[in-house]
């Protein structure tokens, strides 16, 4: 081997999509030779991802003609040369249209290749002496070993040129028995967590994970994973899981003003997220977090994404504070929603047995707040929005995600909800969010509780109409 000198630090991509090959600096003089072999702030402003290894591995091979794998392991790796010489054969495992692609090159001290995980790593040594080094962003754990998935070294279909012919190399006994590709499994992907599972977001999540068939999805709830409770986490494999999706909270607005709720809406909202933040930084999880209109004061109709929190009660300020703590995870997603309507209990189901109750009294039964205006969320949208910013891998950061459609009170929801069941608007009594406060000693809520939709529309994914949707949930529901 002749070692290049002097190189240029430059970043090559390959046919594996995420498999990167870089072209290192070595300075060398009469006493040897140095190398910066992994440096996060150059390699990735070149592309690498910041990967966050975690620990460095060493192979030491004594013999020219060593030859390992092909094997997939469930995390990314960096891979460079100490010493010595190998010919490399990479092989993608993952599920999608590149499965099966191959791709080989011949490594030294002046090159590196980045592995995404679930690409097949092989080499053969070409020297005595090779010491192959590498980086990996995940501890080996049993319940990881278990995701490994492996294709034979010699299978035709690859169609891998190995330099020294197989039947010559130093081979273990079980890479000569690991499956031909038509016969390897996949490697799965990394595990999504929904927490909050039993809510109308969770329960939307569920359903629409499942009519997809994505793989990988969990649910948890209070029962079995208090998110405020430190104890539960360590009962998990953290380094299994790509995406956390929190969609647990206390809601109770009034409640929380009260000084034994109080504490409760802290302990969810703030002290369980700074625990989900704490796991998703450590172990570079993609933590969804769901915020509320109510973290602004709404003294203006339509909110952005980057307006500055301004909470008028106890609900609001927790969401506020949980917000801040998310934005500090590297890989999140604040979704900021308002007025969400799924499965179970809610304004709208709320009202439609109000617009029942009043057809066969003919009396007022119906309140509705005229000073508090907004666009309702569907939660089934809600859920089809995360996953587009999740599988569609959008840019990280805070996005407002409400249906679509006009601005509207309360009271003019309420309206449409008994126009559409044919029963008169006179049984709604319009009231006022602040009288009801003051009346409960409840929580003050902004008037205008819009938010403004531009920034997750650039990403490709448009909410559905509100109205178009009331209109289908209230057909549905009133047959139930």
């Amino acid at each position: 081997m002749s070692l290049e000198f002097e190189k240029e630090l430059k970043v090559h991509t390959t046919s594996i999509p995420g498999l990167l090959v870089f072209d290192l600096p070595v300075h060398g003089d009469n006493r040897g030779w140095f190398k910066e072999n992994w440096q996060r702030s150059k390699m990735t402003a070149l592309g690498l991802p910041d990967f966050g290894p975690v620990q460095n591995n060493i192979s030491f091979n004594t013999k020219r003609g060593v030859t390992r794998g092909i094997h997939a392991e469930p995390w990314d790796k960096y891979i460079s040369i100490a010493t010595g010489e190998i010919f490399g054969a990479w092989v993608d495992l993952r599920k999608g249209p590149s499965f099966g692609k191959v791709f080989t090159t011949r490594l030294d001290p002046s090159k590196a290749i980045f592995v995404p995980r679930g690409v097949g790593n092989s080499f053969q040594t070409l020297q005595d002496g090779t010491a192959y080094t590498y980086l990996v962003n995940a501890h080996w754990s049993l319940e990881q070993k278990k995701t490994y998935t492996f294709v034979n070294l010699a299978d035709p279909e690859l169609d891998i040129s190995w330099p020294i012919p197989l039947e010559e190399s130093e081979r273990s006994e079980s890479d000569l028995h690991h499956p031909m590709l038509k016969d390897a499994t996949f490697m799965p992907p990394k595990r999504t967590l929904v927490v909050g599972s039993r809510g109308q977001l969770g329960q939307a999540l569920r359903g629409l994970a499942e009519s997809q068939e994505l793989e990988g999805f969990e649910y948890v709830d209070y029962d079995t994973f208090d998110i405020s409770n430190p104890e539960v986490y360590a009962d998990y494999d953290w380094d299994l899981y790509g995406t956390i999706i929190n969609a647990a909270a206390f809601t109770a607005v009034d409640k929380a003003e009260s000084p034994a709720e109080r504490k409760k809406a802290w302990s969810t909202n703030v002290t369980g997220v700074a625990n989900l933040a704490r796991v998703a930084t450590e172990h570079g999880i993609t933590l969804v977090h769901i915020s509320s209109d109510y973290v602004f004061d709404g003294t203006i109709q339509e909110h952005n994404e980057d307006e500055g929190f301004a909470p008028l009660g106890v609900y609001g300020q927790t969401k506020a504070a949980a917000d801040a703590i998310v934005g500090t995870v590297p890989r999140h997603y604040v979704v900021r929603s308002s007025w969400i309507v799924g499965q179970g209990n809610n304004f709208v189901t709320r009202m439609i047995g109000l617009a029942r109750q009043a057809q066969t009294e003919h009396r007022v039964t119906a309140q509705a707040p005229m000073d508090q205006d907004g666009r309702l969320t569907f939660a089934t949208d809600l859920a089809r929005g995360i996953l587009h910013l999740i599988l569609s891998r959008s840019p990280y950061g805070t996005y407002n995600l409400t249906g679509s459609g006009p601005i509207a009170s309360w009271y003019d929801i309420a309206g449409r909800i008994f126009t559409k069941l044919g029963v008169d608007t006179k049984y709604i009594d319009g009231n006022s969010v602040d009288t009801y406060a003051k009346a409960v000693g409840g929580s003050a809520r902004p008037h205008h509780c819009g938010l403004n939709l531009d920034k997750i529309t650039k990403t490709g994914f448009h909410p559905q109409n509100w109205v178009d949707a009331l209109d289908d949930y209230i057909t549905e529901h009133d047959q139930i």
